[in-house]
């Protein structure tokens, strides 16, 4: 077999090394006796590191749904549920290469590019923590982030399974990869009292959604390299019959000239719920929230 194929199907096999986790398996924290303090652990610092050999192809498939690695994490946040996940998957390798150790500081994200340093406030408590996305997950409908073990237990979530969290990314992060778009997989969700994901046991979430957006808050469908992209796809969200459609023009992490398409500001969840709705209807990538 040729050296690049082999390399590709090593690749694949890599970025869905969380795949296996099916959507009722169970998964628990450490031993019974076993002590974990995470108020122990060395403090995570966000560093500037070079993409993952492995876990960052443009797209990858897990139980048939599609999903999208973003080109950069520059300007990431999103609220949503943050579920965790910890014993079944101790020592197994992640979609990064990196084996997962329950007892550090690290995240699974289904679009992030690996590695990604973000910070995670649990919405409800005021808790925050840094970790390290390294893994790909969780594949599961409403989770928008799978942290490890120590991390959960940290902002106080070990316990319920599932708490509403913010994700930001944080800069030092990876480098932007030039020439495609850099939309997530799904929108933010909101929080639900379930717990049927493959993360730990636990009570479910608690409700929170905010009835307006604190700050500005906007969906950004994608950013481009090239500013006809950008205009292309504005148009096709306008003529979707979407108001508020721009093109922004900034820096990529690398400094180069990007171009974000985005809707806003948007004023309310019913509001970017109602949006999404017309998107999806036109066949156009929901894409993410971004709050500034």
């Amino acid at each position: 077999m040729p050296m690049r194929i082999l390399l590709t199907l090593l690749m694949l096999l890599l970025v869905t090394g969380c795949a296996s986790r099916l959507p009722h398996e169970r998964d628990g924290p450490p031993a019974h006796g076993t002590t974990v303090d995470p108020d122990a652990l060395p403090a995570v610092v966000p560093r500037s590191e070079p993409l993952s050999r492995y876990g960052n192809p443009e797209s990858y498939e897990v139980f048939g749904q599609t999903y999208y690695v973003m080109d950069s994490a520059e300007g990431y946040a999103e609220e949503g549920v943050a579920s965790w996940y910890g014993t079944k998957f101790h020592g197994r390798r992640t979609s990064s290469g990196e084996p997962y150790n329950m007892f550090a500081m690290t995240a699974a994200h289904t679009a992030l590019p690996l590695p990604t340093y973000v910070r995670v406030t649990r919405l409800d408590n005021g808790r925050s923590i840094v970790v390290k996305v390294n893994d790909r997950g969780p594949f599961v409908d409403n989770r928008i982030i799978d942290l490890s073990y120590a991390a959960a237990k940290k902002i106080d979530m070990h316990e319920e399974g599932t708490a509403p969290v913010r994700v930001e990314a944080l800069p030092g992060g990876t480098p932007i990869r030039e020439g495609a778009t850099t939309t997530v997989s799904a929108p933010a969700q909101t929080p639900d009292a379930g717990r049927d994901d493959a993360g730990a046991n636990g009570a479910g979430a608690s409700d929170h959604e905010a009835d307006a957006f604190a700050g500005d808050a906007w969906i950004q469908l994608g950013a481009f390299g090239e500013f006809v992209n950008a205009q292309r796809l504005r148009a096709r969200a306008a003529g979707a019959d979407i108001r508020n459609v721009s093109v922004q023009r900034g820096r990529s992490a690398t400094g180069g000239r990007i171009y974000r398409v985005r809707i806003g500001p948007v004023a309310d969840a019913a509001e970017r719920d109602r949006i999404f709705e017309r998107l999806e209807r036109a066949g156009i990538e929901p894409g993410r929230m971004v709050f500034e």
